[in-house]
């Protein structure tokens, strides 16, 4: 399949990262799909890209069903799927909400399960793919005041782990990517946070990764960030 025939669906769209990897799929000539609970605040993006939209809500089976089955219909297959979406409950262990950290891990995780059973499921019927997750300093490292963080994104490497495992192969290729920093450009033009275009850069530089040398899992942080 040539490049500018590459379909590409991005879940969780919305400002900030996954409005980078929109732009940078665009330019090199993949069709581009979103995924967001809601796509009324992508206007702009799509004007800039050509997106199609869907609403989803990715802690729903019932709605990354329908997502699915509707890039099917309109796509036929897809070649790169990113899991963007993540939710917290912030504040001490002893006074979070129990109904927030379940919400929040249906979307962090849960979610992740959902949209890469889907997207593996149509994969493995046309033979290749690319599915990539997106994690945090969290994934790796739980902080205080952030369990239902560290509980979310601790699970979500750990199936992107088992998926890269069982799907690498059969010629679909997972990848994990631990942000390990705040993510925006610097008002005072300095490097404390990671500039979304190259993070963008990077997931595109996995996506096209020969197989014989597939990357399971990115660690990006700015070159001041400690750890």
């Amino acid at each position: 399949m040539s490049r500018a025939a590459e379909r590409a669906l991005i879940v969780g769209a919305g400002k900030g990262l996954s409005a980078s990897l929109a732009r940078r799929f665009h330019a090199e000539g993949m069709q581009v799909a979103l995924a967001a609970r809601n796509v009324e605040k992508l206007g702009e993006l799509v004007s800039e890209t050509g997106a199609w939209t869907h609403a989803c809500d990715a802690g729903d089976p019932d709605s990354v069903d329908r997502l699915f089955s509707t890039m099917r219909r309109e796509f036929e297959m897809v070649d790169l799927v990113v899991y963007n979406p993540s939710a917290r409950a912030r504040g001490p262990l002893v006074e979070l909400d129990r109904d927030a950290v379940r919400d929040a891990l249906m979307v962090t995780c849960y979610g992740g399960f959902l949209v890469g059973q889907a997207a593996a499921r149509m994969m493995l019927e046309q033979g290749h793919g690319t599915i990539l997750l997106t994690g945090a300093s969290a994934s790796v490292k739980g902080y205080a005041r952030s369990a239902s963080f560290a509980m979310g994104k601790f699970a979500l490497r750990g199936l992107a782990q088992s998926m890269a495992r069982e799907l690498a192969p059969k010629n679909i290729h997972v990848g994990h990517f631990v942000i390990d920093g705040g993510i925006g450009v610097a008002a005072d033009g300095s490097d404390d946070l990671l500039d979304p275009d190259a993070i963008a850069a990077t997931y595109l530089h996995v996506h096209r990764q020969h197989r014989s040398a597939w990357t399971w899992e990115v660690e990006l942080r700015p070159w001041v960030e400690t750890f």
